[in-house]
């Protein structure tokens, strides 16, 4: 099947809500999403906050990446973080993933960074088996740590 990827544009707002939809659901998560279109187009096309990538097959969206730069303080040059990659249950095992994660790489390397990030579910074992196959490195020597909602606020108010 032949891919095309596209750079996501504030019109393709609907559509990446969409698709995060499927992933949350996808990922057992439905009930976490709280974005909205409002909230995404502001995020993605007036903070800059992080970019999309859609995959098309023909004329049909079949998956997408959201990234965003980081800074590795080791390396002293950028990085690159992949928050979500998504391939609908369709379009699955046929290079779109890969494909997506290419281009990835390929804009990482155009843009200097020293890194391309990325965290997966533990229970994910067809994704892993995937990123394994790509030269994905686990890092079981990190853990993720994340202060949301309550706490978040609380830390803030602190000081």
């Amino acid at each position: 099947m032949t891919f095309r990827i596209e750079r996501a544009t504030e019109r393709d707002v609907p559509l990446i809500l969409t698709l995060i939809r499927n992933l949350a659901e996808y990922e057992r998560l439905a009930q976490a999403v709280v974005a909205t279109e409002d909230t995404l187009r502001d995020s993605l096309f007036v903070k800059r906050a992080a970019e999309v990538l859609i995959g098309y097959a023909g004329d049909e969206p079949a998956g997408f990446a959201v990234f965003f730069q980081t800074f590795s303080t080791f390396l002293g040059v950028p990085g690159m973080y992949l928050e979500d990659l998504f391939v609908e249950p369709g379009f699955r095992r046929q290079g779109l993933g890969a494909a997506l994660l290419s281009h990835l790489a390929k804009l990482a390397v155009e843009r200097g960074c020293g890194r391309l990030e990325w965290s997966v579910l533990a229970w994910n074992d067809l994704a892993i088996s995937f990123y394994d196959k790509l030269g994905g490195r686990r890092m079981d020597e990190w853990a993720i740590y994340r202060l949301s909602g309550g706490a978040l606020k609380k830390l803030a108010a602190a000081q």
